[in-house]
């Protein structure tokens, strides 16, 4: 599907080059706006960054939420707090303003990866054009692109006629069970809009933006053998232990289901011996054993990722089957937790890229190509791609190292993306909303 996509969007996309126009004095306020006021959004990013919010540390996670809901009560937006402690999570900060026209969902997330005990915690300012901190480029450059791109449209006497919803979510990095609660709000907030709009980091510049996402499931094994002295191991009547179980299991998934494309799967964790204790919320444990003893366990956790439902489950079954292909005396068992669902390729995302791309166009940014979904993790706009009329991501800041400490920003990407997506939706606003 995505090559016959991307074949009917190159078709279309390729008479852009010659009908870029100039922008309207409407949009031109837009423009001015986020250039007189660019220095003041890098500061408050600098201030979010400096705010600890991984996603386990709550109170960092809300205080984050403070921060940017103050700032969409000032425009106007009816906010609200969203907990989560239900699913043992921070919770949520959505905004919405109730306008004429089609309703645009806008997402972002308040978390990080980096926890209170990380050494990464502080905003550094590297060159004129560049800053590190955690959170820069993933994502709260991106909540600020937005921020900036509603303060510029309310400035030009836009906003108050727009049909807006802001969602930040505080846990994108570490979902957490129910999903159906985790992420009931965000799905219900798609269900009622008409496009998505997610504003994750751009990935290859400024000039592209995703149209499709693969989804992420979580899976685990877990391995048994006969315990019993190794110099005896592979007799008949004892076998081969767990881990070497384990080993053939990793490398028939390897050998078996690699190299098709836009799947992909990778044991994170993995332990075994005599016994094994394996904490799947912190992703970490402990194994004792010995060398002259048969391993009796062994658990590995990895992570599955597919361009569409089918892929997905025809993956499922594939891995299941082999590991119900156990050696002598051994057994072995398969779990999944799907977390993130696939964005897949469709005609309406790409039909939103053109309305995206012309807008980079006029503005003097140059062509929107779409991102290789081989190159994109998973990402909220994910659970909300299947129920509206059509999705994009990727248009938040250009940076690198994103989960890293090296995790920087190109500060010239927030006016500029905030700029082409204040344009953009200013022109979806004047067209039909889906019925």
């Amino acid at each position: 599907m995505l090559k016959r996509v991307a074949i009917v969007a190159t078709l279309v996309l390729s008479p852009l080059s010659a009908r870029a126009q100039e922008i309207s004095p409407t949009e031109q306020r837009i423009v001015d706006y986020v250039d007189a006021h660019a220095d003041e959004a890098i500061a408050l990013l600098a201030r979010v960054v400096n705010i600890n919010s991984g996603t386990m540390n709550f109170a960092g996670v809300r205080e984050v939420g403070d921060v940017f809901r103050a700032e969409l009560d000032a425009l106007g937006f009816a906010t609200r707090w969203i907990p989560m402690d239900e699913v043992q999570r921070a919770g949520h900060l959505f905004a919405e303003m109730e306008g004429r026209g089609p309703r645009v969902l806008l997402i972002g997330h308040l978390d990080t990866v980096f926890e209170s005990d990380s050494p990464f915690q502080r905003w550094k300012l590297l060159d004129e054009n560049t800053a590190r901190g955690p959170g820069t480029e993933d994502m709260k450059g991106g909540n600020v692109v937005i921020l900036l791109a509603l303060q510029a449209l309310d400035a030009a006497g836009l906003l108050d006629d727009m049909n807006i919803v802001v969602a930040f979510t505080g846990d994108e990095e570490d979902t957490s069970d129910p999903l159906t609660v985790d992420r009931g709000d965000l799905i219900d907030a798609g269900r009622r809009s008409d496009y998505a709009l997610g504003f994750e980091g751009g990935v290859g510049g400024s000039g592209t933006a995703t149209v499709a996402r693969r989804g992420f499931t979580d899976w685990t094994v877990r391995t048994h053998g006969t315990r019993a002295h190794s110099s005896q191991i592979f007799r008949d009547d004892l076998g081969s232990g767990a881990i070497y179980e384990i080993a053939r299991i990793l490398n028939d998934f390897r050998e078996e289901l690699g190299g098709e494309q836009y799947l992909t799967f990778n044991p994170g964790v993995v332990l075994g011996g005599t016994s094994v204790d394996l904490d799947t919320m912190q992703s970490r444990g402990t194994a004792f054993g010995k060398t002259n003893v048969i391993a009796e366990s062994a658990v590995v956790m990895g992570d599955l990722r597919t361009i569409s439902l089918d892929q997905r489950e025809r993956a499922k079954e594939r891995m299941r089957a082999i590991v119900d292909r156990h050696l002598p005396h051994t057994m072995a068992a398969i779990t999944f937790r799907d977390s993130y669902p696939p964005m897949a390729p469709t005609d309406a995302n790409y039909a939103l890229l053109l309305r995206l791309d012309e807008v980079s166009r006029d503005l003097g940014f140059g062509p929107v190509e779409a991102v290789d979904p081989g190159r994109r993790g998973a990402a909220d706009v994910s659970f909300v791609a299947d129920v509206v009329g059509a999705a994009l991501d990727g248009l938040g800041v250009v940076g690198s190292g994103g989960h890293t400490v090296n995790e920087t920003v190109e500060l010239e990407t927030i006016p500029l993306m905030a700029k082409r997506a204040a344009v953009l939706l200013y022109r979806l606003s004047r067209g039909e909303a889906r019925s």
